[in-house]
């Protein structure tokens, strides 16, 4: 069965041939056998197309994380919700009920661009620093005029007749 990674079975990168022993496959200095060197040269080129091939998996495999990878870069200022983790809490301290996220906090420095520091409130005793996926941009709730639906105003305008 072939290895999707490698694209071969692992047996064939790892027996070309029915048992082999090193011996085999190292290049001796003054061997003039033509079917050493030829088998060599084989196990050669196959471990080349192998590493290739595992070079081509691995970058398909990171396309497809990368999908699901949010890139969000901050600057000092902004205003941003943070999600505490339980891991942030001192021993005895986590519970269910306690808040998750908070905020608005603005950054106050970038170390790059998967950390900043923000600004805690100073009952929060944990570190300020967090990494990007704990953090998300702050946006305010919408102060917008609740519309009613016209079958709402014409039936309460019916009952004022």
């Amino acid at each position: 069965m072939t290895n999707r990674t490698t694209g071969k079975s692992p047996f064939s990168i790892v027996y070309t041939k029915q048992p082999n022993i090193s011996l085999d496959i190292t290049v001796l200095p003054k061997c003039k056998s033509s079917a050493a060197t030829n088998f060599t040269d084989q196990y050669s080129e196959m471990l080349a197309e192998v590493r290739q091939q595992i070079i081509k998996s691995n970058q398909l495999y990171k396309e497809t994380a990368d999908v699901h990878r949010r890139h969000k870069t901050f600057k000092v200022g902004d205003l941003v919700m943070v999600r505490l983790r339980r891991e942030r809490f001192p021993p005895g301290t986590y519970s269910k009920l306690a808040r998750r996220k908070i905020g608005p906090v603005p950054i106050v420095t970038k170390i790059n661009d998967n950390a900043y520091t923000v600004a805690l409130p100073a009952d929060c005793n944990t570190s300020s620093t967090f990494n990007v996926s704990d953090i998300w941009e702050y946006k305010p709730a919408d102060d917008g005029v609740i519309a009613l639906s016209s079958s709402e105003s014409s039936s309460s305008e019916a009952g004022e007749d």
